[in-house]
């Protein structure tokens, strides 16, 4: 089934949103826009948790 992030769903004033069809391509998708968009070469566990907290079938 496949998967959806949006950053807003973790309380952060972003538009990205991402779709892919399993959790593992979307958490690459995630990571790249972290990295990019907002400078963090890590996710840090805290934010790691609220980010798969967050993740929804599309």
């Amino acid at each position: 089934m496949p998967k959806r992030f949006a950053c807003k769903d973790i309380g952060m004033t972003c538009g990205f949103e991402a779709r892919a069809a399993s959790e593992q391509a979307l958490m690459g998708k995630i990571a790249a826009h972290a990295k990019k968009a907002h400078g963090m070469s890590e996710i840090d566990q805290a934010t790691m948790a609220k980010v798969k907290a967050a993740i929804k079938e599309a």
